[in-house]
Order: structure tokens, then C-alpha cells, then sequence
């Protein structure tokens, strides 16, 4: 996907190049290590997970929270659409999401207060109000922390990349990004991952055993580094993924079905949705996606008509009617959101700024019950109803829940410090029953 900027200038995070351990080490131990992680410079029915994150903030009141009664401008251009769930309304330019209405819900009125790119997808990312002195893990951590993973498969991967690390947890429990999406009936490679060059298993073998050699002479160094232990752990686990044909397949959606494959449009976003049902049928735990353009401070209808929106409705229905069809979405958790929404009226450049006192999130799969809208926004999308809205550390605290991890779980940082996974939230009930 391509790199965005958005408007306070947060640029998705440039990653370390690989290569780092020199000619003895393997490279996706330095990839598995380092290209995410930037250390150097529970009660519901699924058992993996998918976050879907939309970069710079999607508008609520043009996608899944219409309000066509409120004055022309707050409702802005676009018209509601009826859906597949009675009385549920989305914008006419989600037509296909508006058919899979009952695979998933729609959580209207989440609020918070933190308007700036960075620290509002810190915390969606995460579940927790972000704070100067820690850095909190985000969900994909705490699964590849909580759930096991066969040896050979990643238990965490990013979709080209995610703007979060491990925070506290380390190293270890950072993501594999792919830095890059599949294209239509190519095979797909992720670097360090597939064989290039020449290079053969038995080269590998050969710089394992190197490789183990040397961790034996040095073994006692530095025992107790975090970074170092996380090192080591994707050392071994480089050895046994790049030498595993299941997970070179899992990356590779040109082995794909044509016939469920088809249902995936060829743009990127599309791919990257039909690659996170692939790696997750194969084994992997957690897998996010980013699909980044959502800050649209000026033509925000333009872009969302002619863009954005069309390639989000193809994206996200085939997600859903793909888990669905292959048996996937009761084991799969599901979470779609951006850092925060937009304003309800339109500014004078035809766009909508950043609001986060009134946002819409999506969640499906495992034991979420589809076909439904839990919370409401006030009459101009403004405000949640009433004043009682949701938060994004009871979205959190769900969302874990559905993948049955206790949020109240306390986890240590290296200094002793007691952390528990989400902070303040409470699980939504709605959302299960």
C-alpha cells in the first residue's frame, strides 16, 4: 500500500533494513527482530484475530453512521442505503458491506479525546489511554504473547506494516510486516522469508548450526537483555519458518482457490484482505491491516466516492463473506476502526477535521452476534446519545475477550512495574448476546 503522511506529519514508520547479523545470521531473524519492533535505535469463541486499521481517521457520519435528517451541513452528500439487518442504515457508497450486514456489528457513539494521528491510534491500537513513560503493547503482541503458534509460522504479522510495537513486551512479540501486498496471480514472497539468490536449505542449515555454535560460546553474556532474548527466540524461528514450505504457501495467494479468490477485487487493500484469511486458515494468530488516506481535511466526498470507500466496501464484504464461507469467522475475531472520526459539519474546504468525540468501530466473528447496532450518536452524529457512549478500552477490553484473554491479566515490564493488559475497560455485552 502506498505510504501516507497525514496531516500533523506522522509518516508510517520507515523499517530497519535487514541484514543486521552480517553473512552468519539468517536474515529473517534480523526481519522477525527488528523491522517492526524499532527496540534497537477471556470468555468469547475465536482463537485468532484481525485487525483492520484505517489510517487518519475515517469520517463516521459518510460510512456507517449516516444522519440524512440532520441539516445539509452536517449530513453532507451522500444518501443511506438500507441493509441486509432491518433499520440499519450505511452510506450508499458501502453497497456490498450493506450485504454482509449481518456478519458483523456496528458500534456507533466510541469517544475519546485524543485529536492527533500518533497518540489516537496508540490508543485504539492498544486499548489504552496512552502515557509518556511506557509504551503499551499492542493486540497483536498481547495475542502472540497469549496464544500459541506452531514453531514454523509467525504469530503476528502486519499488513504492509503497523505503526505500533511490542511496547513493554519486547522484541519477541513484534510483528512480522511484510512491507509490501500481494498482486492478482502472482506469487507473492515476503523478504527473508522466501529463498532469493540463490540461496538453498542446506546454505541455511549450514548457517544455523554457525549460528548455534556461536550463540554456545557467548551463552551466559548479557542473560537477562530483553532485546537479546528476543533475538534469540527469532533466530530459532527464522530456521524454522524459512525452512517450512507451509509457510512460504501461507504467504503465496496465487496457491489460492480462483474460485473464492474471485470475489477479491485486484486493488491492494482487497489482497491484503484475502492474504490475513490465508495466513490466518494456515496457523497464524494475529494478523493487522493498515489501509491508510483517511485524513480527508478537503474533498473529503471526491475521495471517499471515487476512492476510498469503493475499495473499503469491496475489501471488508469479501472479509467477511470469506471467513464466513470457509467456515473461519466463529474462530475469527474481526476489528475494523480508525484512530478516531470527523467532524460532523463541514469545513470550508469541503472536508471534515479530526473528532474524536464521536467515532464508529466494526467488530465480528467468535462470539460476537452479527446484525446488529450496539450505542448511538445525538441527531448530528456529534456526540454519543445521551451522553453514554463506549470507549476504546471497552473496545479493547471486548475484543480480547472474544479471543478469551482476560484484559485484567497483569503483565511485568522489565523494571517490575505491574501492568494490566487494558487499563479502564469494561467488556461490551451487547456485542455477545
Amino acid at each position: 500500500m502506498p505510504t501516507n503522511q497525514t496531516c500533523d506529519g506522522v509518516r508510517r514508520r520507515d523499517f530497519l533494513k535487514v541484514g543486521v547479523m552480517g553473512g552468519i545470521g539468517l536474515n529473517l531473524a534480523s526481519y522477525l527482530s527488528l523491522a517492526e519492533a524499532g527496540e534497537v535505535a477471556g470468555g468469547g469463541q475465536a482463537k485468532a484475530g484481525i485487525f483492520v486499521n484505517l489510517n487518519g481517521g475515517p469520517t463516521h457520519i459518510d460510512t456507517f453512521d449516516p444522519k440524512p435528517q440532520a441539516p445539509s451541513e452536517y449530513r453532507g452528500d451522500f444518501k443511506p442505503i438500507k441493509t441486509k439487518v432491518p433499520g440499519l442504515e450505511l452510506s450508499e457508497h458501502l453497497p456490498k458491506m450493506a450485504q454482509q450486514a449481518d456478519k458483523y456489528v456496528v458500534m456507533r457513539g466510541v469517544s475519546h479525546t485524543l485529536a492527533a494521528h500518533q497518540l489516537g491510534t496508540e490508543y485504539v491500537n492498544t486499548g489504552t489511554r496512552p502515557i509518556a513513560s511506557l509504551q503499551y503493547p499492542s493486540y497483536g503482541s498481547i495475542v502472540s504473547k497469549e496464544l500459541e503458534t506452531p514453531e514454523d509460522l509467525p504469530s503476528y504479522v502486519a499488513i504492509p506494516r503497523s505503526q505500533q510495537s511490542a511496547g513493554y513486551l519486547g522484541v519477541k512479540y513484534a510483528p512480522l510486516a511484510t512491507n509490501s501486498t500481494p498482486r492478482p496471480g502472482q506469487a507473492y514472497s515476503v523478504r527473508g522469508i522466501s529463498l532469493a539468490g540463490g540461496l538453498t536449505i542446506d546454505t541455511v542449515e549450514r548457517r544455523h548450526k554457525l549460528l548455534a555454535q556461536l550463540d554456545q560460546t557467548f551463552a551466559g553474556f548479557e542473560s537477562d537483555d530483553q532485546l537479546l532474548d528476543g533475538l534469540d527466540r527469532f533466530s530459532h524461528q527464522a530456521h524454522a519458518i524459512i525452512t517450512s514450505k507451509r509457510a512460504r504457501d501461507a504467504f503465496d495467494v496465487s496457491k489460492e482457490s480462483p474460485a473464492f479468490a474471485k470475489d477479491f477485487e485486484q486493488d491492494e487493500f482487497s489482497m491484503s484482505c484475502l492474504l490475513a484469511i490465508r495466513l490466518i486458515e494456515s496457523g497464524v494468530r494475529f494478523v493487522t491491516i493498515t489501509n491508510g488516506g483517511w485524513d480527508t481535511h478537503q474533498d473529503n466526498f471526491a475521495r471517499l466516492k471515487d476512492n476510498l470507500l469503493p475499495k473499503l466496501d469491496n475489501g471488508l464484504a469479501a472479509l467477511f463473506n470469506g471467513l464466513h464461507s470457509k467456515g473461519m469467522l466463529d474462530s475469527t475475531g474481526v476489528f475494523v476502526t480508525g484512530e478516531f472520526g470527523r467532524t460532523p459539519k463541514i469545513n470550508g474546504r469541503g472536508g471534515r477535521d479530526h473528532y474524536p468525540r464521536c467515532m464508529t468501530m466494526l467488530m465480528a466473528g467468535g462470539g460476537v452476534r452479527g446484525g446488529q447496532v450496539i450505542g448511538e450518536s445525538d441527531d448530528k452524529a456529534a456526540l454519543p446519545k445521551d451522553g453514554v457512549g463506549f470507549k476504546p478500552d471497552d473496545a479493547a477490553a471486548s475484543f480480547f475477550y472474544n479471543l478469551g484473554i482476560d484484559h485484567t491479566k497483569e503483565y511485568h515490564t522489565t523494571s517490575g512495574r505491574p501492568i494490566t493488559i487494558v487499563r479502564d475497560g469494561q467488556v461490551i455485552r451487547q456485542l455477545f448476546s
